[in-house]
């Protein structure tokens, strides 16, 4: 269970509109960020608020065979909150960690960002 855990908050994000409103589009930047970093997808399931015609903001988790990665869009707040937890049980996956993190905040753009690291167990 040793292992990193980000927990992040982007405000004042300057990402494409759609990446903020469309589960599609979260799903595809959080499955591909995860697989460049080397982690190992086992799962996902992601949701848009809103209707299709009004979307209001997106979540999504992916489970990943380390742990898993959790985001949520705030559009209207231009903000975007999420976690991610890599456990090193076969290798060290702090560096896959902060590949994400790193995809992540490229992607959403953010004026501000809050990141607090917890090294859980050990």
């Amino acid at each position: 269970m040793e292992g990193l855990h980000i927990l992040a908050e982007f405000r004042q994000c300057h990402a494409d509109e759609e990446l903020m409103r469309s589960s599609g589009a979260l799903e595809q930047l959080c499955l591909s960020a995860c697989q460049e970093a080397g982690l190992t997808v086992v799962g996902k399931l992601f949701h848009v608020f809103g209707t299709p015609e009004a979307p209001l903001g997106a979540t999504g988790a992916v489970i990943l065979a380390e742990s898993h990665l959790a985001v949520h869009t705030w559009p209207e707040r231009q903000a975007v909150t999420f976690d991610l937890y890599v456990c090193n049980f076969s290798r060290d996956n702090r560096a896959a960690a902060e590949s994400v993190y790193d995809r992540l905040l490229r992607a959403f753009q953010p004026e501000n960002s809050h990141r607090r690291d917890v090294w859980r167990g050990g």
